[in-house]
Parts: C-alpha cells; structure tokens; sequence
C-alpha cells in the first residue's frame, strides 16, 4: 500500500525535512509517493536468460513489461500473480529489483575476470548484478554486518546461479585490515535511512528520525572510507543510498573528499530524469521525475 498524506504528516520532522530537500517540487513529490499506482522493476538475469526469452515467457503468462534504459530491465505494468511467487522467479530467471537500485552496479560495471567488493551486500539485489555484468567470472566479495541479512543474501546469491561469490559476515569498516588495495571495484551501497522508498515503503515514517540520520551518516562515512582504502590504485568506487537527505548523501561525500583527496568522477547521464546533486558530479534520482526509487550516487576513481 503507498504511504498516504495523513500518515506522513505525522512524523513533521520527516515531513519538513522533505520539503527542505524538495522545495518546489514537494507537492508534486508528494502527489508520486501518494498515488495508489505502483509499477515494479524487473531484472532479468543474464545468467540463466536472456531479456528477449524472458519477455516472451512472462507475456504468455498474462504479463506486460515495459523496456527501460537497461537492456536487461522491465518496468512491469501489470502482473497477473505475485511477482514473487512465479516459477520463473523461483528458477532465479529475474529479480524484482527497482531500475533505481539497479545503477549503482551498472554505474560501477566491472570487467570480467576483476576483484570486486560489495562491503553491505544483503539482501543481494546489487551482488546478483554484479555477477551477471561480469559473467560468472572474477570474484565479488559480498560482506555484510547482519547475520538476518545474510541469510537472503546467501538465498539470492543460490537463487541466481552466482558461481563467483564469497559471502562475508563483519562489520564492512574492519575489512580494511585484510584487504589493503585489493579490490578493482568497490561498491558501498550503504545503509540509510530509506526515504527514497517511502512510496512502497510507508513504515519508514513510523521511525524515521535526525538522530537516525545521524548514525548512518557516521556509518557510511566510515564504509565509505574503508572500501576506499581497499581499492586499488587505478580502481573505481560507487556510493550510493536509497535516501534524500544531504546528510547521508552530499555531506559524506565531502567529508570523503576532504580527508581521502579522492578523485570524483561525474556520473554518466542515465536519461531517466535523474539531476546534479548538491556536488558536481553527482546524481539523485527522485521518485516523482524518474519513476523510480530516490535514490543518490557518486562515482570515484583511484
């Protein structure tokens, strides 16, 4: 169900918090994230199928997709059975995965054969992708601090036919003392505080706070930080949240810039309606312009 207005307006603090970000274009946002109409990604894996056979098998079943800016991404229009419960989901034929959180990974596009690390993995949408883009090939490194977490992960990675995959369980800032400059890629899609999927997640209002935005700041700051002291000279790294907030999004990247001297490289144009973030050279994805998740990302080279 989407949030609806009267829900949202009880948490004010959150409520003004989005208007600052938004200004002009709150109401509009708010109409988005209110709608009854939700239309869910799908990604289809290239490790077990390709986009074109997969179209075909869900149109039979009554399906319609719709083509997105990634070959092998479908905005579903309409879906006659719970997406989760099909035989071609349980054959790990696609994810349900928003075109949003797809980027990161796609951004990032590591070569076949590298060394990639993603330092907060779970539950595995942004692993699985990895995998596919590199074909099975190489290694990725998929570590998060959550035993609960890891546990779909470990399901996803089964489900998807990751061959290439090794599963950690460690705090992401403590890997830094095994993995000095070891990774080609690094992705640090970290936790937040998820406003970005208020629209098909309306719990987030029940207890969203500052003083959570706080603490994942000073989280992502520090996984930031180490996976950028884990990559390899010449390697590339991908920040990104799910949330809105400057504090979580534009505010660690400058103090990372600060402190590392780390060199932003600006995000390629998706076309999907995405705009510049508060630092040149990065991007924010809003619901209401990109019909996708809010999401934030940054690019760095080493």
């Amino acid at each position: 169900m989407p949030i609806k207005e009267e829900y949202l307006r009880r948490n004010r603090t959150l409520w003004n918090t989005l208007r600052d970000v938004l200004k002009d274009e709150y109401e509009e946002y708010l109409r988005y994230i209110t709608s009854p109409i939700y239309r869910p990604y799908i990604r289809a894996n290239t490790l077990k199928i390709t986009p074109e056979a997969l179209k075909e098998r869900l149109l039979a079943k009554g399906f319609v997709l719709e083509g997105t800016v990634l070959p092998y991404a479908f905005r579903v229009l309409h879906y006659p059975s719970e997406m989760g419960k099909t035989l071609e989901h349980f054959l790990g034929y696609y994810y349900v995965q928003d075109l949003a959180s797809m980027l990161p990974a796609h951004i990032l596009s590591p070569k076949p054969h590298s060394y990639v690390l993603d330092i907060a993995a779970a539950p595995g949408s942004k692993t699985t992708l990895l995998c596919a883009l590199m074909e099975n090939t190489g290694m990725v490194f998929a570590n998060d601090a959550s035993m609960d977490r890891v546990r779909a992960l470990v399901n996803n990675v089964e489900r998807m036919g990751c061959l290439n995959v090794v599963v950690s369980i460690y705090r992401g800032e403590r890997l830094v003392r095994f993995y000095r400059e070891y990774y080609d890629y690094v992705l640090v899609d970290a936790p937040c505080s998820s406003i970005g999927t208020l629209h098909k997640n309306p719990e987030v209002a029940l207890w969203w706070s500052p003083k959570d935005v706080r603490v994942y700041s000073r989280v992502q700051y520090r996984l930031l930080l180490a996976g950028w002291e884990m990559l390899k000279p010449g390697g590339r790294l991908v920040y990104s949240t799910c949330t809105l907030t400057y504090q979580e999004n534009e505010d660690v990247v400058e103090e990372f810039l600060r402190v590392s001297g780390a060199r932003l490289v600006p995000v390629p144009d998706v076309g999907i309606g995405e705009v510049d973030g508060g630092i040149p050279g990065t991007k924010r994805f809003y619901p209401h312009r990109t019909a996708t998740e809010g999401f934030f990302i940054a690019l760095f080279e080493k």
